[in-house]
């Protein structure tokens, strides 16, 4: 088990809400619950792991509504999209993007990337989302290639899927 340094149990909300929020993207709500969980538990030390946390979140997003799922991917950007290109994501998106070598791409491969995304949310109605911390831009296209053939309900839990690999991965840093 990992302690995080700070540890959400002996955090006010606010601090609590500013250290959690953004784990997963533009959704704040799944920290807002998981701070409800905390203050009505009667262990609350349990929650000061990495593990703990990312399983609670984890647990609030997969047992949320349709809808508020469909929010959460839609809140994600697009992989090196225009909110990327006008220097208009959040810092952790800016950051595992660019280390993958999003923010350097050619005529070409920001050409591509353009039309996957359309292409994805035209039949999707929500982002192509990858974690693509650790990934290539060949393993980023081959992905899409991978996956936009998938079914609606295949997709839609795939998407999820990649949602938690990159909670996990923000939360691995705090």
């Amino acid at each position: 088990m990992t302690l995080l340094i700070n540890k959400p149990s002996q955090l006010s909300k606010d601090d609590f809400m500013q250290e959690f929020a953004g784990v997963y993207e533009h959704s704040d709500w799944v920290a807002e619950l998981l701070w409800e969980q905390m203050e009505v538990s009667v262990e609350r030390g349990c929650f000061d792991t990495i593990e703990a946390i990312a399983a609670q979140m984890r647990n609030i997003v997969d047992t949320a509504s349709y809808d508020l799922k469909l929010a959460l991917l839609r809140a994600h950007p697009d992989l090196a999209g225009k909110a990327a290109m006008a220097g208009e994501l959040t810092d952790d998106s800016t950051s595992e993007q660019a280390g993958v070598g999003l923010d350097e791409l050619t005529e070409e491969e920001f050409q591509r990337f353009q039309h996957i995304n359309d292409s994805y949310k035209a039949k999707f109605k929500f982002p192509f989302i990858m974690a693509v911390k650790g990934a290539t831009k060949v393993q980023i296209f081959d992905g899409f290639d991978g996956r936009i053939d998938n079914s609606l309900d295949e997709e839609f839990k795939r998407a999820v899927n990649e949602v938690h690999k990159i909670a996990g991965f923000r939360l691995a840093e705090k």
